[in-house]
């Protein structure tokens, strides 16, 4: 009996390290599940273990393998990216971009819901440090840059490109709720354009949004804001600048609120809105004046041209610049 417990321990033994050499080899743990990702073709892969905590390790653009196939604007007849994760089936686990940018993302799907790099975050799921850039995204419903239909947690991350719609689309989010949904430290520059609740942010929040801003052109016909577009959520610290145009419930920050908005601005100059249902309107010299932002309790300070201090949520310029996120370039 001793011998052969003996030859079971060996067999074991020679498993485990059989195990740990293919990790190695593949540099993850199959344990921790931290698949890293160099091509598209890797993180199309994403889609196989929507639990798991893939980190980008480089720049994702058109001469990134995989993008002709995968992304392009003949990838899929003409539709481009597949969105990763659907409301049934949503992304759960931990994408971490590790400060990199996703460029080029196309989709051209007008009559499918929850479009964008993710196509729906569950609860517990979390998208952090990632940047997409000069994406074209166009949607039915649930439409954004980075994430669709949001339930989890997007931070540090940031959005540029043109998103278009018919419902909750937005800058960086399409909708966000539930007890999970959260946007926080993140940014939006892109044009957003849709029927109803279009927010150069996030389209529709049920959730929360913080220390947040979009810059971007919004357009659309009902509950259109610069920041969000319909709110029964929470809104706090952040502010937009872009062009606000629509027809109902229209407003420089928010267009339609049953939720909670504090400490919040937008640009009435740049915007063309002297109005919104929620939030403080503000001359763009006020918007660039860091008194406005101390009196609001924000987590501020006042840096020298390209500097940053991480010591702080927001950095500004005084009477240069509107508020910057403190992990962005100066």
């Amino acid at each position: 009996m001793l011998g052969k417990l003996r030859n079971y321990v060996a067999r074991g033994s020679i498993f485990l390290i059989t195990m740990a050499l293919v990790a190695g080899m593949a540099g993850c743990s199959p344990f921790s599940q931290k698949a890293e990702i160099r091509t598209w073709y890797d993180l199309d892969a994403i889609r196989s273990n929507l639990s798991g905590h893939p980190r980008l390790m480089n720049d994702l653009d058109s001469t990134t393998p995989g993008y002709e196939e995968l992304v392009s604007p003949i990838a899929n007849e003409g539709q481009g990216w597949q969105p990763i994760g659907t409301p049934a089936n949503p992304f759960t686990g931990t994408f971490d971009g590790q400060g990199y940018e996703v460029r080029d993302l196309f989709i051209n799907r007008p009559a499918e819901r929850d479009v964008a790099l993710f196509g729906a975050v569950g609860e517990g799921g979390v998208i952090q440090n990632i940047t997409v850039v000069n994406a074209d995204v166009t949607g039915q419903w649930y439409v954004g840059n980075l994430v669709g239909t949001h339930y989890g947690i997007v931070s540090n991350s940031s959005s540029s490109g043109n998103v278009t719609g018919e419902g909750y689309v937005g800058g960086l989010v399409g909708g966000s709720g539930g007890t999970g949904g959260t946007v926080n430290n993140s940014y939006s520059t892109g044009n957003v354009t849709g029927d109803s609740h279009v927010g150069g942010l996030v389209g529709g929040n049920a959730g929360t949004v913080s220390d947040s801003y979009s810059t971007g052109n919004v357009t659309g016909d009902s509950h259109v804001g610069g920041l969000v577009g319909g709110n029964d959520g929470t809104v706090s610290n952040s502010y937009s600048t872009g062009g606000v145009i629509g027809n109902s419930d229209v407003g420089g920050l928010v267009g339609w609120n049953d939720g909670t908005v504090s400490n919040s601005f937008w640009d009435t100059e740049t915007s063309g809105q002297s109005a919104s249902a929620g939030g403080t309107g503000k001359t763009t010299a006020e918007m660039m004046d860091i008194a406005t932002f101390t009196a609001a309790a924000w987590n501020i300070t006042a840096v020298a041209s390209g500097q940053t201090n991480s010591d702080y949520i927001w950095n500004i310029v005084s009477a240069v610049t509107y508020p910057f996120l403190s992990w962005q370039a100066g």
